[in-house]
C-alpha cells in the first residue's frame, strides 16, 4: 500500500512540474531590474526588435544581447518598476514599466509571443522620459 501511495505522489508531482511554464514575465522583469543582459538573453526570440533613443532595428539574439548589455552598462540600471501588464491575445503578452538609470528614466515596453511551449521576448523598447 505504501508503495502504491508513493508511486501516486511521484506521478502527480511529475505531472505538475511538467505543466510549469518555462519562465514567466516576472523572471524577465527581474533580469531587467538588475540590468542583467545575460539572464535576459535566455528569454529572447531568434530575432528581436529593439528600440533605443538613438537607434532602432531588428537583431539576432546574440546581437540583441550585446546591444542590451551596452545600454544597461552605459546607463547604469538602478531599478525597474512594472506599471502595466496584460495578455495581448493569441498567447502574447505585453508589459509597460519604467527603467530607472543613472542617466534618467526610460519608459520600457516588452512584447512576448507564444512559440511552441514558450513565450519569447520579441520586442523591447526603451524611450527616454
Amino acid at each position: 500500500m505504501k508503495g502504491i501511495f508513493g508511486l501516486a505522489v511521484l506521478t502527480i508531482s511529475l505531472v505538475l512540474v511538467s505543466f510549469r511554464p518555462t519562465y514567466t514575465l516576472d523572471e524577465i522583469t527581474a533580469a531587467i531590474k538588475v540590468g542583467n543582459a545575460g539572464e535576459l538573453s535566455r528569454y529572447l526570440d531568434n530575432r528581436v526588435d529593439i528600440s533605443l533613443p538613438e537607434k532602432s532595428d531588428s537583431y539576432s539574439r546574440i546581437q540583441a544581447e550585446m546591444i542590451i548589455r551596452d545600454f544597461f552598462s552605459t546607463n547604469g540600471v538602478q531599478n525597474f518598476t512594472v506599471k502595466h501588464r496584460a495578455p495581448n491575445g493569441g498567447g502574447s503578452e505585453f508589459c509597460v514599466g519604467v527603467l530607472q538609470t543613472h542617466n534618467g528614466d526610460y519608459r520600457t515596453t516588452l512584447f512576448l509571443k507564444q512559440k511552441g511551449d514558450k513565450q519569447l521576448l520579441q520586442e523591447l523598447r526603451f524611450q527616454a522620459q
